[in-house]
């Protein structure tokens, strides 16, 4: 019999699905809370949903006056609104980074582990609200799509993949060489068009020209987010370590406490962040910061607004 699985190092479906309950409180539309990460400079660029035109109907004390169609009112002699029903059905493509250097974690979990429960509770919150979930899952080998759609079994199948993608790192799998960043990310291009939600969860390892080039695609004619998926190791390397770490093949001993090798270590991870940071100024696209040293949930509730209902997503 297999022993259960450690869900800080590989999450399986039933994990995936227990947390169904616990997104209803994670909102990515535009009115977000004071305190979101999503508010302030980045706020005009998460549109949330259009809104598409029901009727015109006379105008009441307390309508927004913004509402009142003037041509209407002029043609009438009376006031009238026009009334809009929320735009529902809009695609949302959720890109999941589950290649090997997302199979790290010095702290609470993988970082592997913190963006497939991440991109769980965004699909299950996109299918709650009424739009076409979908998605991209890619590891070193290549990617899986799952195309935007609104019934349970495209949900389903998207956290189906996810799970398999996640179960299926491995600290002894042969070294191959990675998925380009921009791959998946081209894919995703192709697959929405426009007028989508695209988010992305990784830790945006190999980010570069074509990365850019793909994401800029992308938040051209789609709203965009990027969660950028973080150890605390990428902040504050520990003074006195010797680490051993392995590609699968072959493994060496890294003193971290060597000035030389610690300043190479920082250099490789602050450099990935700040090209990541650049792009956002640059294009006032959101990035969202995720750790693996805190609980998913809560740190989606606490950035994107809301509250931990009963202490917090259980494992």
């Amino acid at each position: 019999m297999l022993g259960k699985r450690d869900p800080r190092i590989h999450v399986d479906l039933a994990h995936l699905r227990g947390l169904k309950g616990r997104a209803r409180a994670i909102s990515f539309r535009p009115h977000q809370p004071s305190h979101s990460i999503l508010n302030g400079q980045h706020a005009s660029k998460i549109k949330g949903r259009g809104l598409n035109f029901e009727e015109l109907r006379h105008y009441a004390i307390g309508d927004d006056v913004r509402t009142i169609d003037w041509k209407v009112t002029a043609r009438t002699g009376a006031p009238y609104v026009r009334v809009y029903t929320e735009e529902r059905d809009r695609p949302v493509m959720l890109v999941v980074d589950q290649r090997m250097s997302m199979y790290f974690g010095s702290a609470l979990n993988m970082k592997s582990v913190t963006a497939a429960e991440a991109a769980a509770l965004a699909a299950f919150r996109v299918r709650d609200k009424g739009d076409r979930v979908g998605g991209i899952i890619f590891d070193d080998h290549g990617w899986q799509e799952v195309r935007p759609q609104s019934s349970a079994r495209s949900l389903n199948r998207f956290l189906d993949r996810l799970a398999e993608a996640n179960c299926s790192l491995n600290a002894n799998a042969p070294l191959v060489d990675s998925t380009p960043l921009s791959k998946p990310l081209s894919a995703a291009a192709r697959i929405v068009k426009s007028g989508a939600l695209v988010i992305v969860f990784s830790d945006f390892d190999g980010w570069d020209e074509e990365t850019e080039k793909s994401l800029r695609t992308i938040a051209q004619h789609n709203e965009l987010i990027l969660f950028s998926v973080l150890d605390p190791t990428s902040e504050q390397l520990p003074p006195h370590l010797d680490i051993v770490v392995s590609d699968g093949t072959l493994q060496a001993q890294v003193n971290i406490g060597d000035e030389t090798v610690r300043r190479k270590l920082a250099d490789f991870s602050t450099g990935r962040l700040a090209s990541l940071l650049r792009f956002s100024a640059k294009y006032a696209v959101p990035v969202v910061p995720l750790t693996t040293a805190q609980e998913t949930l809560p740190q989606l509730l606490r950035l994107l607004g809301g509250q931990v209902a009963g202490g917090g997503a259980k494992r």
